[in-house]
């Protein structure tokens, strides 16, 4: 019987395979996603300077004080407030990094909010 991995191994896996593929500039910088059982963060980073332009989370939004927003609703509002300052600073395009995190659910409502800002991923 094939012995099988755990979760955090494969999503380790998967996050190392995405790296080795972007990497974000000044004019095209990377959106990386972490998502926790409770939250959602975003930070749009320059790999090249090695800097965080921008970082964004549903800590201090209406979610983390009422139950009657979903999860996905949030992180779709998320990627909306931070397509808005992408904007502020310019920042037209960006590349999507799910940070090992499986295309689906809160990860991909983010990337929609970003898309509905105006931003090209």
């Amino acid at each position: 019987m094939m012995e099988t991995g755990n979760k955090q191994l494969n999503k380790k896996r998967r996050h190392t395979r995405i790296r080795a593929r972007i990497s974000g500039t000044a004019e095209r910088p990377r959106v990386a996603v972490f998502r926790s059982n409770r939250f959602i963060y975003a930070q749009v980073i320059d790999d090249a300077a090695k800097k965080t332009i921008i970082s964004s989370s549903d800590i201090k939004s209406k979610r983390s004080r009422t139950a009657k927003i979903k999860k996905t609703e949030s992180a779709t509002s998320i990627g909306r407030q931070l397509a808005a300052l992408m904007k502020e600073k310019g920042i037209s395009e960006a590349v999507f990094d799910r940070g090992g995190f499986k295309y689906h659910g809160r990860v991909r409502s983010l990337a929609d909010g970003l898309r509905e800002g105006g931003i090209k991923i």
